[in-house]
């Protein structure tokens, strides 16, 4: 029996997230912190947490959970905006660029895992059909076209 491609995406998200946690455990990260700290490493400027719900496409609760734990771990720090003081900037304290490196490399050690097996050309088929089925289903959620039902309009 052929499974939905749903559950499929789901199965897979379930067990990249479960070997990333399970990697980062040593530094007492979870994958989602590991992701939003490889973020922070590489950005000029010190976002802000709209600018990580924007990128992750998380919800405010969310993104507020996950930053407060990496505050408490001493990972980050929030600091006022110079221009607007409601704003509240995020910076990686000296824990944070500690561990930058462990962090990259257990990303990379598991991004190799998934494609193991797969030629160049099917990495970029992979990729390629599934930035394709991601841009779908945003349009999909864009367009509004779906009923509560889950039946498109």
């Amino acid at each position: 029996m052929k499974r939905p491609f749903g559950y499929q995406l789901k199965m897979l998200h379930w067990f990249v997230d479960q070997t990333m946690t399970r990697a980062l455990a040593q530094m007492e990260l979870t994958a989602s912190q590991g992701h939003v700290m490889a973020y922070l490493c590489h950005r000029k400027e010190a976002p802000c947490a709209k600018d990580i719900e924007d990128v992750f496409q998380l919800s405010h609760p969310t993104v507020s959970g996950l930053l407060a734990r990496l505050e408490k771990k001493c990972f980050i720090e929030f600091r006022p905006d110079e221009k607007d003081r409601r704003v509240k900037r995020i910076y990686i304290l000296p824990k944070g660029y500690e561990y930058l490196e462990q962090m990259q490399q257990v990303i990379e050690h598991n991004e190799s895992d998934l494609i193991k097996g797969f030629s160049a050309e099917e990495v970029k088929l992979f990729d390629s059909y599934l930035n394709r089925a991601i841009q779908n289903m945003k349009e999909v959620l864009d367009q509004g076209t779906i009923d509560q039902g889950g039946t498109h309009l």
